[in-house]
């Protein structure tokens, strides 16, 4: 099974709309609200090396920002890293 983490903050609207762009998907993802676990901050960093929001791996790639999601899904990338999800 395909491990998505999607790293956020609050208030953040990326964040929100990366989260809603997985659930369009179908993905089940695990959120770390770094707002709610500060944490989480040292596994983000230990994780990307990056401290924006937000932050996606899925399967310990790391995809990146809400922007590079959605790159990841209009070029087919986000299908063939969570087809063991489907």
């Amino acid at each position: 099974m395909v491990k998505i983490i999607v790293y956020s903050t609050e208030p953040c609207s990326f964040c929100e709309r990366a989260k809603q762009l997985l659930r369009v998907r179908k993905l089940d993802f695990v959120e770390i609200n770094l707002a709610k676990d500060p944490a989480g901050r040292a596994q983000l960093v230990e994780q990307t090396g990056m401290l924006s929001f937000p932050q996606i791996v899925i399967d310990e790639v790391v995809v990146g920002g809400f922007q590079q999601l959605v790159q990841a899904d209009q070029s087919g990338r986000l299908a063939e890293l969570t087809a063991q999800a489907a």
